[in-house]
């Protein structure tokens, strides 16, 4: 299954809105991701910008906009903790930024993760 480019408004869009978090930056299904602690906590895939949250967040979120989904990279495969935010809720400043800074707060709460060790190549 081939997956679509990322939106590049939506790659802006969260780039800019993580510039003050303290966190780093990878690249995960073609576009940026944002880690704290090792924990990513949010990303860009497609055309949805997708956020870490608690289960309680989810409920809230899911309750709150009916175009917010859990976030499905592969059909049936959905990912535990990640919600999908469609750019038009994410084109909305202050919810968006409500609901980022719940993903990076509950993200930064978990137990760290060690980098993982890459094999040497020979």
């Amino acid at each position: 299954m081939a997956w679509k480019k990322a939106n590049p408004a939506l790659i802006e869009m969260l780039e800019e809105a993580v510039r003050n978090y303290d966190c780093d930056r990878r690249v995960m299904f073609g576009s940026p991701t944002f880690f704290v602690n090792g924990n990513m906590f949010a990303g860009v895939h497609e055309d949805t910008i997708i956020l870490r949250l608690s289960e309680k967040d989810q409920q809230e979120v899911f309750a709150e906009y009916d175009e917010v989904k859990p976030f499905t990279p592969m059909a049936g495969r959905p990912m535990k903790e990640y919600a999908g935010l469609p750019e038009s809720i994410a084109a909305s400043g202050e919810v968006f930024g409500k609901w980022l800074g719940r993903s990076y707060r509950y993200a930064a709460s978990l137990k760290p993760k060690e980098p993982r060790r890459t094999k040497k190549k020979k």
